[in-house]
């Protein structure tokens, strides 16, 4: 495995430093890291899970709309900063790996090194109440 530019290794770091869930994509859309806030919305630990790609981590939680309807990956906030370099936030549901669901809000943004290198993106998000 290639080393990971520094930016991504700082923010590896700072989002396992958080008590909020995050999550960590390279440009690709390829898991790099979830820390432990995000394990007791996942059901599983990040070195149980490992990193995963685009397509599989944007299905195998099983996100879905308020009325119940499944999310397309394109539709998820993370993959709309991918796509754009821009952040975006959004709120649906989310299946833990073992059975609960959960209504969460993600407020995701780009990671951009010093010479406006596109690097990856972080997603924030918090368990919601709902209405």
């Amino acid at each position: 495995m290639p080393a990971q530019p520094l930016e991504l290794i700082l923010a590896r770091q700072f989002g396992d430093s958080l008590s909020l869930p995050m999550f960590l994509v390279d440009p690709d859309g390829n898991l790099l890291f979830y820390n432990e806030p995000a394990e007791s919305i996942f059901g599983l630990k990040f070195n149980e899970t490992g990193g995963m790609r685009l397509e599989e981590w944007a299905t195998i939680f099983k996100p879905t709309d308020h009325a119940g309807n499944p999310l397309a990956p394109d539709h998820l906030p993370l993959v709309k900063t991918l796509s754009s370099k821009l952040p975006a936030n959004g709120e649906f549901y989310v299946d833990s790996l073992i059975g609960v669901r959960t209504l969460i809000s993600v407020s995701t943004f780009p990671i951009m090194g010093k010479t406006k290198r596109f690097l990856g993106a972080m997603a924030i998000f918090l368990k919601s109440q709902e209405l």
